[in-house]
């Protein structure tokens, strides 16, 4: 028997405000200090009721993205406010903050402070499984080296993460492991721009294999200054001074 009943039309999901804003902030266009569209303005923009405006707006406020301001609305807050090791606040950096080059400086900044000291770390620490991690990362990134599609180069990219998160875990520091998964969207972020934009991918590669070589050789002085290397790279290739004010300073491993 035939079921004639009507069918019912499939459910779209609404519009996403907070996607929408969170790409909006994170490009850029809009900065902290300024005030997003007021709460009558989105219901009009998407078409839906305040309620549902209002509950992607507490998803920004919730990571120290956005500030209520009553009377006035809602102001995006300082930089220093984001929850940054928030898992949604990562993934839109990701998708979202290319065009932002504070945001970069400020991963940049994260590296810069953190990196040497972990590979030094790593070359003291590291185990067996931890160097084939390693030295795998950088035959995929060896393999890629030459990448002429852009499938190629998201591969290249995502070797080179996994070259630098294998050394935060050889590094067998419970904290710093944790945030290279935490951290992991933002670093993809500044890793794949970076290797769009260098000049000399094959001399970025051998920065890399010199980092491996002081680990899995145990120096560890060696290590630092091979990763301070790697992220000068990575400055240059994004047209940012280590020196300008807005980067860590690099200090020498006792």
């Amino acid at each position: 028997m035939t079921d004639k009943s009507p069918k019912r039309p499939a459910k779209t999901a609404r519009p996403s405000v907070v996607e929408h804003l969170a790409e909006a902030i994170f490009s850029g266009r809009y900065q902290p200090g300024d005030f997003v569209p007021k709460e009558i303005d989105l219901c009009q923009q998407f078409d839906i009721n305040r309620s549902a405006v209002r509950s992607d707006l507490r998803q920004l406020v919730d990571v120290g993205i956005i500030a209520r301001i009553s009377g006035h609305g809602s102001k995006v807050r300082d930089y220093e406010a984001w929850n940054i090791l928030d898992p949604s606040v990562t993934e839109w950096m990701t998708r979202y903050a290319s065009p932002n080059p504070r945001i970069q400086r400020e991963i940049l900044a994260f590296r810069l402070d953190v990196e040497p000291y972990v590979a030094m770390t790593a070359a003291k620490r590291a185990k067996a499984r931890d160097l084939v991690a390693i030295e795998e990362a950088l035959e995929g990134m060896g393999r890629c080296l030459k990448a002429a599609t852009p499938e190629e180069r998201r591969q290249y990219s995502d070797y080179d993460v996994a070259f630098h998160v294998a050394i935060f875990k050889a590094s067998h520091n419970i904290v710093w492991s944790q945030l290279s998964h935490i951290l992991r969207p933002s670093i993809h972020l500044l890793i794949e721009t970076s290797n769009d934009s260098t000049a000399d991918p094959e001399a970025s590669f051998e920065r890399h294999r010199q980092v491996m070589e002081a680990i899995r050789t145990r120096r560890p002085r060696e290590a630092f200054q091979a990763a301070r290397a790697v992220l000068q790279g990575t400055a240059d290739a994004l047209g940012i001074e280590p020196g300008d004010g807005t980067l860590g300073d690099w200090l020498e491993p006792a």
